[in-house]
């Protein structure tokens, strides 16, 4: 069988995240239903990483198999013939068979949306936390220094993650601000379950209320979730860049 690594972007609005789930539509589903028209025989493709309902992804990798021989364009034309519009293959490589797109990668880069207007806006209903309080995007910045670098995430994952360890390397966690839309920015070579959402509402509760959340180094060194500030919804978050190999890229690159 053939092994091809696809660059995919999809709105997460109307699926139960990336994994298969019983009774629920997931883009790992969608997808592997579009690959049984082309080949009856391929198996479910593999993913980077898990993403939450209603999160969505600029950039999600992922591998397809199949016995069919396949032009690169050809399969990306195919498999978006077969997709709904909420969901597209951007790119295909091939790949060798060992080729894992999880286990493979060596990080990833979120950015999580909050519209920061006195009102909210109804077209990022989907796409963006709104937050009416005024937000100053260099002091958020600020307060998300102390993440840089490796350090136990225990306070920030959420009870139900599936990892052997809370270690991981921050080397970007920043915000900006475009007009009301405020965007927290953070790379990792790996991230716990709820992790980049939590962070996000814990910066904010910092920022908006200190007397409520605790200095960041403190939360750390705590290692417990209790301590950190509160899950952001999932429509704010989006993966943006898959790492493999040398270099951060916007896509499945080896």
């Amino acid at each position: 069988m053939s092994t091809f690594l696809l660059s995919l972007c999809f709105d997460g609005t109307d699926y139960h995240g990336w994994q298969v789930q019983d009774n629920a539509v997931s883009v790992q589903g969608t997808l592997h239903r579009a690959l049984r028209v082309l080949d009856e025989t391929a198996p479910i493709p593999r993913g980077c990483s898990r993403t939450d309902a209603g999160v969505h992804a600029r950039i999600f990798c992922c591998t397809v198999r199949t016995e069919r021989v396949w032009e690169t364009d050809a399969l990306v034309r195919a498999l978006n013939g077969n997709l709904p519009r909420s969901i597209r293959v951007l790119s295909a490589q091939p790949v060798p068979a060992t080729f894992h797109p999880q286990y493979d990668c060596l990080g990833k880069q979120y950015a999580y949306q909050i519209w920061n207007g006195a009102v909210e806006n109804p077209f990022l209903l989907r796409y963006a936390h709104w937050e009416r309080r005024a937000l100053d995007a260099e002091q958020l910045s600020q307060l998300a220094q102390p993440l840089i670098g490796a350090h136990d995430f225990a306070a920030f994952c959420a009870a139900g993650g599936e990892t052997k360890s809370t270690v991981r390397t921050i080397t970007r966690a920043d915000f900006a601000r475009r007009g009301d839309l405020v965007t927290f920015t953070v790379a990792a070579d790996g991230f716990l379950y709820n992790m980049v959402r939590i962070l996000a509402g814990t910066l904010l509760q910092a920022h908006l209320q200190p007397d409520k959340v605790g200095d960041i180094r403190t939360i750390l060194a705590s290692g417990k979730r209790e301590n950190a500030g509160v899950t952001l919804p999932p429509q704010g978050l989006f993966l943006e860049k898959v790492c493999y190999l040398q270099g951060n890229y916007e896509g499945g690159h080896v």
